[in-house]
């Protein structure tokens, strides 16, 4: 590895390290109770550090790249991310048929009390079936996802998402998935309608 790939893992590393102080910065916030004299010098304090880092900024989230192992990544992404203080981060992983991910969601994704957004849980049911998409051997974009709330997800506990491959015809590709807790009780399901952009078949 030549020291400038060295150096660029490095900052990507300080990066991914200040993106999950910032996550544990919004739980905070979402969850303190300090007397109001603190909150304003808090509040100080962290426009302070936002004026730092936008001294120097990009216009857009960290790209598509690949890592030193040859794995396509994508520091930015909303949902798997390490360098967006908006992801979990989630880890997907893949057992060549379908795909797996363990989470819990923080505080900061509530929605009803004591529960999670259910926009959350579809953004991350999203992702999840668009990975088994491509773990099934194809691409593409979402076209449409129905999702059915079973039960109320809730945060600050271990849970489970899946996605599998159901069926293909053309450019159209079904998955389906769920979020469950960790014996198996299902909070929500997914299916999801993906599409190949003729462009991407050279059509």
């Amino acid at each position: 590895m030549t020291i400038e790939a060295a150096t660029g893992e490095s900052r990507i590393t300080a990066l991914c390290a200040l993106s999950q102080q910032v996550r544990e910065l919004m739980d905070a916030t979402a969850l303190t109770d300090v007397p109001e004299d603190e909150l304003e010098a808090i509040t100080a304090d962290v426009a302070a550090l936002t004026a730092r880092l936008r001294a120097v900024a990009r216009e857009t989230p960290q790209p598509f790249e690949f890592a030193p192992d040859g794995t396509l990544r994508h520091l930015g992404n909303a949902v798997t991310g390490a360098a967006n203080p908006h992801a979990l981060p989630l880890v997907v992983t893949s057992d060549g048929e379908s795909v797996r991910a363990e989470l819990s969601f923080r505080p900061l994704h509530e929605g009803p009390p004591g529960s999670v957004h259910g926009g959350i849980s579809a953004m991350i049911l999203d992702h999840v079936l668009g990975q088994a998409v491509v773990v099934a051997g194809f691409a593409g974009m979402t076209a449409s996802l129905s999702v059915n709330y079973r039960k109320p997800v809730p945060y600050g506990v271990p849970l489970v998402a899946t996605g599998a491959f159901t069926r293909k015809e053309g450019r159209k590709t079904w998955v389906e998935g769920r979020i469950a807790l960790t014996d198996g009780t299902v909070l929500v399901e997914a299916t999801g309608l993906f599409v190949t952009p003729a462009a991407w078949l050279g059509e």
